[in-house]
């Protein structure tokens, strides 16, 4: 039961992910005939940060509902095998899938929105540009994540404020944009999901910077377990 909630809610958000970046940006666009000026980059800023904490709040009350396949694979890196198999087995695919079906009835609704997120250099620096920004990113969550001080809405401005700083950074190189599944969502709609761009720069750079970042954290920063018992024998 707790694996089959979990995955109808990965594909809900999923599905609703990759529709809140456009109806943000054609707010902006369309509504309050901004366009490209800085008032309207900052109002679009201002409504990531919104939609961010809306998704956060969802993915509290469903439990660990996700939208993005990086999360809940640094989550399931240091959990048991079945999380793991369940992870990678369902839930991964799960949000692809709603990341497909939400961009072709985006598409369908507003023929206007474009084609999503695009290459614009060469696939090293792309699969360099995305590394980095996943690695960053895996680490912030992974530290937010700990038991340290600070309510759920200061935990979720930091991670909020740092998703969209690295966000704008790697825009103009590759979108900047740290989900396997919502990108895979757009290059299913042009056709190009299968190109080995598309699966080096958007999947296997973001996969193994997950990796990386999930064993310099456990490298660097020690369990609370271990750290009670270094205490607790000093102690003695």
């Amino acid at each position: 039961m707790v694996g089959a909630r979990l995955i109808v809610s990965d594909f809900v958000l999923s599905f609703m992910w990759v529709w809140a970046g456009v109806l943000a940006k054609m707010f902006v666009v369309k509504v309050l005939g901004l366009g490209h000026e800085p008032l309207g980059e900052v109002i679009k800023c201002g409504l990531s940060i919104v939609y961010m904490f809306l998704f956060a709040f969802l993915g509290k009350v469903t439990h660990g509902g996700a939208y993005n396949p990086l999360t809940v694979l640094s989550s399931a890196i240091s959990g048991d095998f079945s999380q793991f198999l369940l992870t990678v087995g369902a839930r991964i695919p799960i949000q692809v899938l709603g990341s497909i079906y939400g961009v072709r009835l985006l598409i369908e609704t507003f023929p206007e929105v474009g084609l999503g997120p695009r290459l614009n250099v060469n696939i090293h620096h792309g699969a360099l540009t995305e590394g980095v920004l996943t690695f960053a990113i895996v680490i912030i969550s992974l530290g937010l994540a700990r038991n340290i001080p600070g309510s759920f809405y200061m935990k979720t401005w930091i991670a909020s404020v740092s998703k969209l700083a690295l966000h704008i950074l790697g825009s103009d190189l590759t979108g900047g944009c740290m989900n396997p599944a919502a990108v895979m969502g757009w290059a299913y709609a042009r056709g190009d999901h299968i190109t080995k761009e598309h699966i080096l720069v958007y999947w296997l750079a973001p996969v193994e910077a997950t990796l990386l970042a999930v064993w310099t954290f456990k490298l660097i920063v020690r369990p609370q377990t271990e750290k009670k018992k270094d205490s607790k024998s000093k102690s003695e």
